[in-house]
């Protein structure tokens, strides 16, 4: 029994510290080049992301719309610079950066 109770205290503490060791969205938005093109605040080669924010605010399945976006690439939506296509990025970590950009991109 001993040994079960230290068992399941060691899988705790690996849950927490791979929770803690886990990217937050915005260290995932710059390690996946969105901040290349992209800022909170102020449209650069692409929008800012409070404007993105704006725009798609309260629009059903934006969410799942957005990751393919950025996952296929796009054009049309916010000029004539194309958005490139960034498939080597996994749904989990756009989906977790895109679900960031419309809170507002929240600095905490």
């Amino acid at each position: 029994m001993k040994k079960l109770l230290i068992l399941l205290s060691l899988a705790s503490i690996c849950n927490l510290v791979s929770a803690a060791d886990e990217p937050s969205p915005a260290a995932l938005a710059g390690s996946n080049g969105c901040l290349i093109c992209h800022n909170a605040n102020q449209k650069l080669v692409g929008p800012a992301f409070k404007a993105i924010a704006e725009k798609y605010q309260g629009q059903a399945d934006i969410q799942q719309k957005l990751v393919a976006k950025v996952k296929n690439g796009g054009a049309g939506a916010w000029g004539k610079i194309p958005m490139p296509a960034h498939p080597e990025s996994t749904d989990e970590n756009l989906n977790k950066i895109v679900a960031w950009i419309l809170k507002g991109s929240p600095t905490n």
